[in-house]
């Protein structure tokens, strides 16, 4: 028996097949170009049975785990998906633009596909679920929060991931773990971990708070944006294009892939050398904010395509940071599909 884990964004849909028996990895793949054409000629359903179906067959499946970026404050846990599950989801599609309405498209597309296998969503928001009050609530009037505005972080499910790994590196039990994990790839958030659960994290009521991202601004004072409204005459479109395409180090340098960015930063591109440096400066000072609120640190853990990427862009966070002199910093690459894995067997299959 096999559990198939698939993760579906804007841009591209990882899959991974495991062995149910001890999660070994049976077959993995990541679609682009074809699964973005499909996407936008509401093809999905036969891109996947072509691809996904063509592998695997409903009689070996034991399970199907979703990755799904916000749960909002409806789901805390894993959960079988069903019409009700769905409806709930598509509210959050606003608050995830570049992620909930694919995490949708692909479940919806797999249960037309594997319509007699249990369908699992595995939520982001997850691991944030206990974070404390004084780091959820924001200064706003309480009505708001009361009607849902909080902070959900994201990226739970890598930094739930990697600070499991790390406890293993440390030889030490998670829950007496004190661990800053900084999740770095196209859409980047840092948490501060104290004794094995989430205490805080950088990304907000959306993915846009916190660290700079490739498209993303992270942390920007809030009157800009109704400067922009007012003084030039932007439209609430445009801000949101503005805020979730245009910003981070594609608009401070043109280019949103990282990889280009180093060999620019090499090559003495000035343009690339502030944006490389507003975005080590971002994580320095979260990094310094998370290690003034745990007291203790044991780890701190780079993570995501850039933080377990190439050593440069670590080494010039960590040289610089006298606090973090005595402290190990570890190189983990998530595995946010075995992750998800793992989650749906001890939740739905380990009484067996």
């Amino acid at each position: 028996m096999k559990i198939l884990v698939i993760n579906a964004g804007s841009t591209s849909l990882k899959y991974k097949l495991f062995r149910f028996d001890d999660l070994t990895l049976v077959r993995e793949g990541e679609f682009r170009e074809d699964y973005q054409r499909a996407i936008k000629n509401n093809a999905l359903q036969g891109f996947l049975k072509d691809n996904i179906g063509a592998m695997t067959n409903h009689q070996e499946l034991k399970a199907i785990g979703h990755r799904v970026v916000h749960g909002g404050r409806d789901f805390r846990e894993p959960v079988q998906i069903d019409e009700r599950v769905l409806k709930t989801l598509s509210q959050y599609n606003s608050l995830a633009p570049l992620h909930n309405p694919y995490n949708l498209g692909g479940i919806r597309a797999l249960i037309s596909l594997f319509p007699q296998v249990m369908q699992v969503a595995v939520f982001d928001t997850a691991f944030f679920k206990d974070l404390p009050d004084k780091a959820k609530i924001y200064a706003l009037p309480l009505k708001y929060y009361q009607e849902g505005v909080q902070r959900f972080g994201f990226h739970g499910i890598s930094h739930q991931y990697v600070a499991e790994e790390a406890s293993k590196n440390l030889n030490k039990p998670l829950e007496e773990c004190n661990l800053i994990t900084v999740h770095l790839g196209g859409g980047c958030s840092i948490t501060a971990i104290k004794n094995g659960k989430a205490i805080d994290t950088s990304m907000g009521f959306t993915p846009l708070e916190g660290l700079v991202m490739g498209t993303r601004p992270g942390d920007i004072d809030a009157g800009i944006l109704l400067y922009l409204l007012k003084e030039k005459n932007l439209s609430i479109e445009e801000i949101d294009n503005l805020l979730n395409h245009q910003a981070g180090i594609k608009g401070l340098s043109g280019h949103d892939d990282f990889r280009a960015l180093l060999k620019l930063v090499a090559d003495g591109d000035k343009k690339a050398q502030l944006a490389f440096d507003i975005f080590v400066y971002r994580i320095q000072k979260y990094i310094g904010a998370y290690f003034a609120i745990l007291g203790r640190v044991d780890a701190i853990v780079f993570t995501g395509a850039i933080g377990s990427g190439q050593a440069i862009t670590r080494e010039a966070i960590i040289k610089n940071l006298d606090i973090l002199r005595n402290v190990p910093s570890f190189a983990i690459e998530t595995n946010e599909e075995l992750a998800i894995a793992r989650q749906i067997i001890k939740h739905y299959f380990s009484h067996h």
